[in-house]
């Protein structure tokens, strides 16, 4: 393994991620061309066409599904219409809503549209009828029925003065409404199947309609009848007419008729001269293979076809969700955003320096997104579901398997940054599953199928230029490698060993020289799902099914190493650091790091809903990208450094901090040192400034003072602090002098606003509670001892010992009479008021004198009942004096 003074990573952050937000449904471009409004699911996300960025997001509270919306054409207000039947009203720009108002549809609205004026809103429901609403007085104005079925399409004629609506149903009729009366003046017939789109001659005296019977209607909205049926040869689903001021000479437009571009089913634009019925200009696809043209839910088919008047460009839309962004008159692609990507089933960095990433979904076209700005090539070549990519060497070519038993070499301009197909190659007999590319040079691929072969391919020599038919690939080596699906292929770093991983549950060692099994890697319980070498060392890391990572040497075929902690398969798996750490990707939808010496799982990262089938880290090793079945792309980005950075940097803040606090308390600057302890969030060092300022001679005044010039969130600190100190019985006193503070000087509505103010005043009550009883219970204990020091007497030696002045009686006599009869409570309270109304009734000299005898008779009671001479010092009382000539004889005798 790599030496141990490598440091290991410890954390991944989400650097960006590139989410679907795009499901279908109705597309609009905001009048000033900068911002792109699209549906998904119970949200209108709002996508800024410079930067490809979702800006806004305006989501249902609910979680109803959008059926319709509209945005008027001052840009300004933005009208949703839900399965709930409601209308909403937002201020997009803020992303809240400002009003909503029952739809009165039985059922959910298909279409909206707001007129040149921004003040009135049509809706068609799936009930056949068609409302009007005045949205600026909000109410409902007309309520138009006649139609037959659900109301798809809704326009204003862009006359205002004429008051005329258009609308189409089922029944694939063009009805015209006249706003004064209510009622329908005329329906246009020609079409056959729904009609899709309307689109107005600039005079507004010519309409022209698209539908799905592929033909387009030119009409006199005159004479309201058909001028021109073309005939298009495809599904239509957009027209827009061509404005007559701009030369498209390029597009085939010579006169100075009405030209209209239409989108369709076949997947290109094509623009027509409705005088001739002729198509002038047909738009073609780079790399694109035939299209079947009898299926129409080709997933190239338009399916939305929007202008951009402004800036002369044209917005398509595609079945698979593509939003594509064309510049006229020569048609070339300027954007493209993917709405949506299905399941994501491979995804490898791409480029020099990892400037992008290519994409394998659940779609026969690949995608090559530029991380900067996320703008996205959509690659045409394969026919079916392409399963797997690779990246050779310095990464500017990449190689392609699919379900069509194909695969494909693709080379990016570095300069331009754009993909074109070199080369292809089939030969396999069912989809091939994975691929690999040699690591050296660029040299050859081997490629894995579901057909239980390997096959190893040279690369031609010279491959296609851009522009030129894809040069072929033919197989030099070909070898049955597993009894089932190969589901993994991986070249060593050295380009000598190939490993392969299949569903049999087995991964397979060979030598590319001559294809040749070197042995075999037994141990897995369930299929292996990816094979990975070591950078560095030689060892074979497997993830499989059963849910568990190995480690195998490829000297002895052992297994070294077992990684357990996926709860389901695991999917990827790649060596990072060195080759001393490992990443996983599982069916759990968890990323997780490994330390391959320590077999300790050091991080998981939850970041994706589905199936975790994409992992590939970049050349740098500081980034990685996962891609899921929930149609999410993530980059992440290793932390590791900056955690430490930012550890060492707070731990030396720290300790400067702690220096400083230990010089403001040293020159009693107790504000500032108390402010330090709580940015610091460290309660102990907060209690011994509280200490340190209660130690002062007016310390209770100096803590009020200094507690009220503290911030708000330096008070909830305090607050927070005192709640632990309080359940100490050491720190209590303390705890209990800063409440006394607080609660006297903040009212409690200024308390209540500390944020968990409720939950830290509740934490007080039981210990406080506690500190209370157990005060209770001393003050009674003092008070006995009290009332015992109160009934001790003294009795002269007089009354009862004689005692001679020349001798000394040294037979012990007891020197206090104590009444030893037991008392009951009432006896103890008559003897205290007793003893009180004595107390009052001795003058003060006679009070003087008992607590003189009190303290001798004290002095003698401890040594006494200690068995110790009172400092020293043997007494004898002699009518209340000590004889200190006997003390001192005593002392010499001992």
């Amino acid at each position: 393994m790599a030496g141990n003074t490598l440091s290991f990573k410890s954390n991944y952050a989400v650097s960006s991620k590139i989410e679907p937000f795009y499901k279908g449904g109705k597309v609009q471009i905001s009048h000033d061309e900068q911002y792109i409004f699209c549906t998904c699911g119970p949200r209108v996300n709002i996508l800024q066409i410079n930067t490809g960025k979702i800006v806004h997001s305006i989501e249902q509270d609910d979680q109803e599904d959008i059926t319709s919306f509209s945005l008027s054409p001052d840009d300004e207000m933005l009208v949703t219409a839900s399965r709930a039947l409601l209308l909403k009203q937002w201020d997009w720009k803020q992303e809240t809503c400002a009003r909503s108002w029952r739809a009165i549809h039985n059922v959910p609205v298909a279409s909206m549209t707001f007129d040149c004026t921004s003040t009135l809103l049509a809706t068609g429901g799936c009930d056949g009828t068609i409302k009007l609403w005045d949205v600026v007085k909000q109410y409902c104005t007309h309520n138009l029925k006649g139609s037959s079925g659900v109301v798809h399409l809704v326009e204003f004629h862009p006359d205002i003065s004429r008051l005329q609506l258009f609308s189409s149903s089922v029944d694939c009729g063009i009805r015209i409404w006249d706003l004064r009366t209510s009622k329908c003046i005329c329906v246009l017939e020609n079409h056959y199947s729904a009609v899709t789109s309307l689109a107005f001659s600039p005079d507004g005296q010519t309409l022209i309609s698209s539908g799905r019977d592929k033909i387009c209607s030119v009409w006199d909205l005159k004479k309201k009848a058909v001028k021109k049926t073309v005939p298009v040869y495809e599904a239509v689903e957009g027209v827009v007419l061509l404005p007559g001021k701009s030369d498209y000479s390029q597009m085939g437009v010579k006169g100075e008729g009405l030209h209209f571009v239409t989108a369709g089913s076949k997947g290109v634009l094509r623009v027509w001269d409705s005088s001739s019925a002729r198509c002038v200009f047909t738009q073609t696809l780079p790399d694109a293979p035939a299209l079947n043209t009898e299926n129409d839910l080709d997933p190239r088919s338009l399916m939305h076809l929007l202008p951009m008047p402004q800036s002369d460009r044209l917005v398509t839309v595609t079945a698979e969700h593509n939003i594509l962004i064309y510049q006229m008159p020569a048609l070339t692609v300027q954007q493209q955003f993917v709405g949506y990507n299905d399941d994501i089933l491979d995804v490898k960095f791409l480029g020099k320096g990892d400037t992008h990433i290519v994409v394998a979904t659940n779609s026969s076209q690949l995608k090559v997104f530029e991380l900067a700005t996320k703008s996205c090539q959509i690659l045409y070549g394969h026919t079916d579901t392409i399963l797997s990519v690779d990246v050779f060497c310095k990464g500017s070519m990449f190689a392609s398997c699919a379900k069509d038993k194909s695969l494909r070499l693709w080379k990016m301009d570095p300069k331009s940054g754009q993909v074109h197909c070199v080369a292809q190659g089939s030969g396999h007999s069912n989809a091939v599953g994975t691929i690999a590319c040699s690591r050296l040079k660029k040299a050859f691929l081997v490629s894995g199928s579901q057909d239980c072969t390997i096959k190893v391919w040279d690369l031609p020599d010279p491959l296609s230029d851009v522009g030129c038919e894809p040069a072929l690939m033919t197989a030099q080596l070909t070898k049955k490698g597993h009894d089932k699906d190969v589901n993994s292929v991986t070249i060593s770093p050295n380009d000598k060993l190939l490993a392969s991983g299949s569903q049999d549950r087995t991964a397979k060692l060979w030598s590319l020289a001559d294809m040749s099994l070197l042995g075999v890697f037994r141990g897995h319980s369930r299929g292996i799902w990816c094979v990975q070498f070591s950078p560095v060392d030689q060892v074979l890391a497997t993830a499989s099914s059963d849910g568990s990572i190995k480690i195998w040497s490829i000297q002895d075929f052992s297994c070294l190493k077992t990684f357990e902690g996926h709860d389901a398969s695991v999917l990827k798996v790649i060596f990072v650091s060195r080759g001393t750490q490992l990443v996983s990707s599982g069916s759990d939808g968890l990323v997780k790091l490994w330390t391959i010496k320590t077999n300790e799982c050091v991080k998981t990262f939850d970041a994706h809903q589905d199936k975790v089938w994409a992992l590939h880290g970049s050349s740098k090793d500081d980034l990685m990208v996962t891609g899921s079945a929930d149609s999410s792309i993530t980059l992440w980005k290793d932390v590791t450094e900056v955690e430490l950075a930012e550890e060492q940097a707070k731990q030396e803040d720290q300790v400067l901090k702690q220096q400083e606090l230990s010089n403001l308390l040293h020159e009693k600057k107790y504000l500032k040192a108390l402010g330090i302890a709580i940015s610091l969030d460290q309660p102990h060092t907060a209690l011994r400034v509280i200490r340190e300022i209660r130690q002062q001679e007016d310390g209770i005044q100096e803590l009020k003072k200094i507690l009220l010039k503290l911030r708000q969130d330096q008070k909830e600190s305090v607050l927070r602090y005192s709640v632990v100190w309080n359940s100490n019985s050491r720190s209590c006193l303390d705890a209990q002098a800063v409440l006394q503070v607080l609660l006297t000087h903040l009212s409690p509505e200024e308390i209540l606003q500390y944020q968990g103010a409720r939950t830290h005043l509740e934490g007080l009550i039981p210990y406080t509670e506690r500190h209370m009883q157990r005060i209770g219970r001393l003050l009674q204990a003092s008070m006995f001892l009290d009332y015992m020091w109160q009934k001790m007497r003294i009795t002269g030696v007089q009354d009862s010992v004689n005692l001679d002045d020349d001798e000394m009686d040294s037979s012990p006599q007891s020197i206090f009479i104590i009444d030893k009869q037991p008392m009951d409570m009432t006896d103890i309270q008559a003897s205290l008021q007793q003893q009180d109304e004595e107390e009052v009734l001795e003058d003060s000299e006679k009070r003087e004198e008992l607590l003189d005898e009190d303290e001798s008779v004290s002095t003698s009671k401890i040594a006494h009942v200690n068995g110790m001479k009172p400092n020293g010092v043997n007494s004898v009382v002699d009518g209340g004096q000590v004889s200190s000539e006997e003390s001192e004889d005593e002392d010499d005798m001992s």
